[in-house]
């Protein structure tokens, strides 16, 4: 039922682009027109390299790989297509700090190769690649066409949408500017606290792990398989957090453009937290079946905003 309900929504967001454009606005002029074509023709060359190096590698993170890196690429083409003002240049550094963290922190893992098509695949991949409904192969390859390349894809296209309308603005740069800048360097951090939290903990757990012992020879928390500590005890997802809201403050740049409260460039934002609740679920199902207490951390530490409940040391 939820991944029925999630398809609706993903339908429905998708359709409401176009129709918030034409109802909402703002429209786009020549210039933004052109700069979009040339954002679609990267959007759509990647999209092909994806599912055709996904397909023949039988590694399906290529798409992983260019998820930090292309945003910025669409950011500072609008930045240097309209002209480096003030706004348009802080959304593009911050898109590449953004950017800089989250491709480090992939590359730690093992994701990138000197041979382009290898390095670490994200463990979900292989887990949803050997389930009974992508057999046979022909099932897979549609999805990694149309989800994991296409999709993908225009969503991190729609993200950058901000950036696009903000090309042509004559607001100075203002306090909702500072705002929006203030909430996403914010943002950055929380998300690269999480990660480093993450990080040092399962890098803990392999070295206790080395030698043959098992999880339950373990000291705690490393017992419980998973991380409880630090942001962790209060958020189940507390890097996926920080990304929501990364992009949520990039759409309040547009605010702060003059573009109105509510403009069809929030599209990428609500589209990116409808992936990550999907994404977070499937990550769950995996790590509940894998370790026995994460019923129990699901039930006393929320998803994604941290409340007062935590686990027990």
């Amino acid at each position: 039922m939820k991944k029925v309900l999630t398809a609706i929504v993903l339908g429905l967001s998708l359709a409401a682009c176009p129709a918030l454009y034409f109802l909402v606005g703002p429209a786009l002029n020549e210039l933004q027109l052109g700069t979009l074509k040339i954002l679609c023709t990267v959007a759509g060359c990647s999209a092909l390299y994806c599912f055709a190096v996904g397909e023949i590698s039988k590694n399906n993170s290529q798409m992983d790989k260019l998820w930090s890196i292309l945003p910025e690429v669409y950011v500072w083409i609008a930045a240097i297509r309209g002209g480096m003002t003030p706004r348009l240049v802080v959304m593009a550094i911050l898109t590449t700090l953004w950017g800089a963290r989250l491709t480090f922190n992939f590359a730690r893992k093992g994701a990138y190769s000197i041979r382009f098509w290898a390095g670490e695949e994200d463990y979900r991949w292989k887990v949803l690649r050997e389930r009974s409904t992508f057999k046979p192969h022909w099932k897979w390859m549609l999805f990694n066409l149309f989800f994991i390349s296409i999709y993908q894809n225009m969503l991190i296209l729609t993200t950058t949408f901000p950036a696009l309308i903000s090309m042509d603005s004559a607001a100075p740069f203002g306090a909702v500017d500072i705002a929006a800048a203030a909430l996403m360097l914010g943002s950055i951090v929380l998300e690269l606290v999480a990660d480093e939290q993450q990080w040092r903990f399962q890098q803990k757990k392999k070295e206790l792990l080395h030698g043959g012992k098992s999880l339950s020879e373990l000291p705690m928390p490393y017992r419980r398989g998973f991380n409880t500590t630090g942001l962790w005890a209060r958020s189940r997802h507390p890097n996926y957090l920080g990304e929501q809201c990364i992009w949520i403050s990039f759409y309040v740049f547009s605010i702060g453009a003059g573009m109105g409260v509510f403009n069809w460039s929030l599209i990428g934002a609500l589209l990116l937290v409808v992936l990550f609740i999907g994404s977070s679920s499937f990550g769950e199902e995996i790590s509940s079946s894998k370790y026995p207490e994460y019923a129990v951390y699901q039930k006393k530490v929320s998803r994604f905003i941290p409340w007062f409940h935590t686990m027990d040391k």
